[in-house]
């Protein structure tokens, strides 16, 4: 179908809804004329990245406004775009409805600042025109994911957002650091992946049907046991794509690529999207306790693996990827809860995409000041010669902690004041994480901005130029007020509600719970532990040998040797089994068979002399036996 005609289907939903696909379109095209323009794009690639980005940004914003307009029961806008597979997909569509347009205001819109901020930090990079065509592909995908109005498309999207990292995280493919990070990214994400595949194969197989309507509204026709199962599948799948246990190894590699690919994948797009998929699909997950409880415990493990690994992490990036582990663990948390930590989740995730995007760019801004220097032990002092990346750059500090008032505070002590009615248990290690995270991210503000300076001299700090702190203060804005607009009032729980149902009950914010202050109480506590060891005491140039359960951080948890033992090992040795079984058993069958063959023939062959006195020879020699024969059966 040509495009004319797409837009013709699509107009009929009327307004800015009926051209949400532009949405997609615009950085897909980007993409396209940076990848197959090549050379001749050069000088205006980077232009083109960040104006498709933004335009698309801007038709989102307008499609949110019209959606605003309707009353809240009929927020569930569908676009078709054309007929596809009958029986299976009938049409291909869009759904826009309050959680589609959610993800889709924080893709364009934080994915619009990154797009800018790169344009200064990738300025001297030769091939700066296809870095943007990969941001601009990576965009396009996660906007086709989470506007998908079905279980295939919706696959597709994610299919696009696992190659668009895999050139993004290599796109330094010179480094083999970075071509072994892109490889292990694509490979665990495969892994999840298949769990997404069986389980759409099991709903198709249960539902007839892979459209979010065909299913969703349909869960009650399916038994637990197969709810189950379908929504334990699912959760494989969130865990690649979201970096939970056990497929969390690939995350912390990722940071080989440039920092601006960190904070898109950390930040506004890859990581979410499992997060997306359970809340998309609740209504699997309400239909069976034992998947939801599931969802839990990956939740709340996660969140205290990323924690822990993030308080032994010298190196920036991956210090702030254990922190992307352990936030999405508390969306994940939140998911799992069901109707009443949905909103939660989803607001945690948005203000999350503001401070951690943030707080890498921030992490870019000094590696560009420094060399490329990553390791905070060679930081030291830069608050002064870096006063604006440090200003907002605590101010992600201050909201990713949960600083009171700041929009961490708002929507983290939902999730664990939600998590701490379902379960004690979950609530007070959700806590535990909270006071965790107040430590790590303390000692990376003090090792980078205060104490003495450590940079040896051929490094000039300074500051970054406008067009990279410009989207730092933006970003910091939003992590400033953001989490309690959403959350005061209930506001986002009842713009949510026609997307992903109302909950049962509506917990108002209470700053004074017992959980809440118990929460602000081991934050202080990690924080001041922090400025103990890294602020006021000397930070050595070398990390010193620590305990075990140092080691264990530094190692992250151990999970690439967990991995290699239980699957990398035994696979080779499935593998090398299978090529002995395949080489000494399947082809020494054939060949021993073929080889019996020919040797029984070769020899057969000898028989067939050509001359005619062996013939008679024969003849005779079997009439004598003839009648020998008959001789010794007639006297028996």
């Amino acid at each position: 179908m040509e495009p004319a005609e797409i837009a013709s289907i699509a107009q009929h939903s009327g307004g800015a809804i009926g051209v949400a696909w532009l949405m997609i379109a615009l950085p897909l095209v980007g993409a396209a004329v940076l990848l197959l323009g090549g050379r001749r794009t050069d000088k205006f690639g980077h232009l083109l990245g960040v104006l498709m980005a933004v335009a698309s940004f801007v038709v989102g914003a307008l499609v949110f406004v019209q959606l605003l307009g309707f009353a809240p029961g009929e927020r569930r806008r569908g676009v078709t775009l054309f007929e596809f597979i009958p029986g299976l997909v009938d049409n291909v569509g869009l759904l826009v409805d309050p959680l589609s347009i959610s993800f889709c205001l924080l893709i364009t819109g934080v994915g619009s600042l990154i797009h800018i901020y790169s344009i200064g930090y990738m300025a001297h990079d030769p091939a700066r025109r296809r870095f943007f065509a990969y941001l601009n592909l990576f965009v396009a995908a996660m906007l086709l994911l989470v506007l998908a109005d079905n279980y295939l498309i919706l696959f597709v999207g994610w299919e696009g957002v696992g190659l668009a990292s895999y050139l993004l995280i290599g796109f330094w493919q010179h480094k083999p650091s970075a071509a072994t990070a892109a490889k292990k990214a694509f490979i665990v994400n495969r892994v999840g992946d298949v769990g997404l595949l069986i389980a759409m194969f099991t709903i198709f197989a249960t539902f007839h049907s892979l459209t979010f309507s065909g299913v969703l509204d349909r869960t009650g026709d399916a038994s637990q046991g197969t709810l189950t199962a379908i929504g334990l599948l699912l959760l494989v799948g969130a865990c690649g794509k979201s970096a939970q246990l056990p497929l969390q190894a690939w995350l912390l590699d990722a940071m080989e690529g440039p920092t601006p690919v960190s904070a898109l994948i950390h930040a506004a797009t890859m990581v979410t999207a499992g997060v997306y998929l359970i809340v998309r699909s609740g209504p699997i997950f309400e239909g069976t306790g034992t998947a939801q409880l599931v969802v839990t415990i990956v939740g709340v493990a996660t969140l205290l693996a990323g924690a822990i690994i993030g308080t032994a992490k010298d190196d920036i990036k991956k210090a702030l990827a254990g922190s992307t582990m352990s936030q999405i663990g508390y969306m994940v948390l939140a998911a799992g809860v069901g109707p009443a930590g949905y909103a939660f989740a989803i607001a945690h995730l948005i203000t999350h995409g503001f401070f951690k995007a943030n707080l890498f760019l921030g992490a870019g801004s000094v590696m560009h000041a420094m060399n490329d220097e990553v390791d905070m032990r060679k930081y030291g002092g830069l608050r002064t010669v870096m006063p604006i990346t440090f200003a907002t750059f605590l101010i992600g500090y201050l909201a990713i902690i949960g600083f009171p008032l700041l929009s961490g505070y708002f929507t983290k002590d939902g999730i664990i004041e939600t998590a701490m009615e379902h379960s004690a248990v979950l609530g007070w290690l959700a806590v535990l994480g909270a006071g965790i995270t107040g430590f790590y991210m303390s000692r990376l503000v003090f090792m980078t901005f205060f104490g003495k300076k450590r940079w040896d001299a051929k490094a000039h700090p300074h500051e970054s130029p406008a067009v990279m702190t410009w989207p730092l203060i933006l970003l910091s804005i939003g992590s400033i007020g953001l989490g309690a607009f959403l959350i005061l009032g209930n506001r986002f729980m009842i713009f949510l509600s026609p997307a992903v149902g109302a909950p049962a009950h509506s917990p108002a914010f209470n700053p004074f719970s017992v959980p809440g202050l118990a929460t602000l109480a081991l934050v202080a506590v990690g924080a001041v532990f922090a400025w103990m060891r890294y602020g006021a005491a000397e930070v050595p140039a070398t990390a010193p040998r620590g305990s075990f359960l140092t080691t264990f951080a530094r190692r992250d948890l151990y999970g690439d040797a967990l991995n290699e033992a239980l699957f990398m090992r035994p696979g080779q040795w499935l593998t090398r089994l299978a090529v002995f079984f395949d080489n000494r058993g399947v082809d020494g069958l054939v060949n021993g068979l073929a080889a019996f063959i020919g040797g029984t023939s070769g020899r057969v062959r000898r028989i067939q002399t050509g001359f005619v006195r062996s013939y008679a020879l024969s003849i005779f020699v079997g009439a004598a036996v003839l009648v020998g024969a008959w001789f010794v059966v007639g006297n028996l």
